[in-house]
């Protein structure tokens, strides 16, 4: 092995069904997890030297993986991060930079730990921090790009390093220029997350408040998420599942107004722009399927947002169940579902 491959580890024919949460069955061509900068830089370089195509992996927890895929496989590993006070920071502000292949749930729970607020409501989201800008994760009333500061990429072409504001990631719900301009161009390398240690609780959402003293510390609020998500979601160690497989639709307030009418129970909440949210896992729940199965595929028996894998299945088993779903939807109530998970195509 020459020193320059030698210095991201390059490996190849690497099974990554355990590498996805959905545990879809599929091999990587090359596999890299570089653990610097220089690292994945060399990695790149070296991939462009032999004209072989790209692909990023995350966590795995949020993606659709095809059986085969060609190339290089490449997967982050930077995995330190740190807490600074920089001069000009508001009172209490104090802000993480973190490396992409650090784990999210590990990241707030430390930080909660500190007494620090800002994430502690997407505490149990899988996955690792560089994935997280690219949906835009959100849970229980908050968003990632509620307190990113700033994200840090590398350009795939020319391993060019710089960094983006959050108004430059054009961050919406479950969205950003990481699934639209920049997809497949650049890799999240960094992200600076502005926390604070002013009491700043967000507990409007769902029975979180319910679960909380009038005065929780960051790690109380961390903890009471854990332990509903716990609940309502199955183990992707236990049962293999990708969490929400469906977005919650946007649809307009007269569409809205109109479903409220002939389902007065429907949970709907407003949103800017004449738009309201819906939330797919009750209308899903509403056409009957929660716990239903088709073959190795089925609808989570107490969560109908989420989609299971029983095992020795593979992503057109995964589509066929979730086209019939988003049908029924269709069918029934006029609203069209779309799936969550980034697809990555052979």
């Amino acid at each position: 092995m020459s020193t320059e491959v030698a210095a991201f580890n390059l490996q190849s024919n690497i099974d990554l069904t355990l590498a996805n949460t959905l545990r879809l069955p599929c091999h990587a061509e090359h596999y890299a997890a570089p653990g610097t900068l220089s690292a994945l830089r060399a990695a790149l370089a070296y991939a462009h030297a032999q004209d072989w195509p790209v692909t990023l992996l995350g966590g795995g927890s949020n993606v659709l993986l095809p059986e085969q895929v060609p190339g290089l496989v490449l997967r982050p590993a930077l995995k330190q991060w740190w807490l600074r006070q920089p001069k000009g920071a508001q009172q209490g502000e104090v802000f993480t930079q973190v490396g992409a292949g650090v784990n999210w749930h590990a990241l707030v729970m430390a930080t909660a730990a500190r007494g620090l607020w800002g994430i502690e409501n997407l505490a149990l989201i899988p996955g690792s921090c560089g994935a997280a800008p690219v949906q835009n994760i959100g849970a229980y009333g908050v968003e990632l790009a509620d307190t990113l500061q700033a994200v840090q990429v590398m350009e795939l072409a020319t391993g060019r390093c710089y960094w983006l504001s959050t108004q430059e990631c054009a961050f919406a719900y479950r969205d950003s220029i990481f699934k639209g301009e920049l997809a497949d161009s650049v890799v999240i390398t960094q992200l600076i997350l502005r926390l604070s240690r002013m009491p700043a609780p967000q507990l409007h959402y769902g029975d979180l408040a319910a679960r909380l003293s009038a005065t929780p510390s960051p790690l109380e609020v961390a903890e009471a998420v854990c332990a509903i998500r716990r609940e309502k979601l199955p183990d992707p160690e236990v049962l293999a599942n990708a969490g929400s497989f469906f977005k919650n639709p946007l649809v307009s307030d007269e569409q809205a107004a109109q479903l409220s009418r002939q389902y007065p129970a429907m949970p709907h909440f407003p949103q800017a722009g004449g738009q309201t949210k819906l939330a797919a896992g009750w209308l899903i729940d509403q056409c009957g399927l929660k716990g239903m199965r088709d073959g190795a595929f089925g609808v989570h028996q107490h969560q109908a947002l989420v989609l299971v894998h029983f095992g020795g299945g593979d992503r057109l088993g995964l589509m066929k169940i979730a086209s019939y779903i988003a049908a029924q939807v269709k069918t029934r109530f006029g609203v069209l579902l779309e799936p969550e998970p980034r697809f990555i195509n052979p």
